[in-house]
């Protein structure tokens, strides 16, 4: 059990931290696989924090911090089990804080009655999820906010 890291509920007040996060993430670590082009597109819907606020309100939204409460990476889910985001800062990476947060999203899911947690993964996290026994259902092109990026509709089945 890692103990560097802590989760915790988000609180609208983290909605400009998850922003800087989701970008610098996207703009550093997601341009492995993917251009200049696409990464600035995509990091460029993380701009409306109103967004993020909202899902805040209607997702079961979860941040990890470290033991200086610097949120160091966060996911979240839907009550319907669409698992819409989960990133971990760029600084942080290899550190089992997406394990942590997917292994909590996936008992709140149970928990929760949601036995099918679904996805749109980028290549740069398919690997990381296919580890965790998700599997893509299909290969997609979504658009960000102008490109159209490549990335994976991928499921789970749950078991209690």
């Amino acid at each position: 059990m890692n103990t560097d890291f802590t989760i915790r509920i988000a609180r609208l007040s983290d909605a400009s931290k998850l922003k800087d996060l989701f970008q610098n993430t996207v703009l550093t670590i997601n341009k492995r696989d993917y251009s200049k082009a696409e990464v600035e597109d995509w990091a460029s819907c993380g701009d409306n924090l109103s967004n993020i606020e909202e899902m805040i309100k209607t997702h079961y939204f979860i941040v990890a911090v470290n033991q200086q409460s610097q949120i160091v990476g966060f996911s979240s889910i839907t009550p319907q089990g669409y698992l819409h985001s989960m990133f971990v800062h760029k600084d942080f990476q290899d550190k089992g804080i997406a394990t942590m947060l997917l292994e909590e999203i996936e008992r709140y899911a149970i928990s929760n009655g949601i036995m099918r947690i679904a996805s749109e993964v980028s290549l740069t996290a398919r690997p990381f999820f296919e580890k965790r026994g998700y599997i893509v259902e299909k290969e997609q092109k979504r658009k960000a906010n102008q490109l159209s990026l490549i990335n994976f509709w991928m499921a789970k089945e749950l078991t209690k």
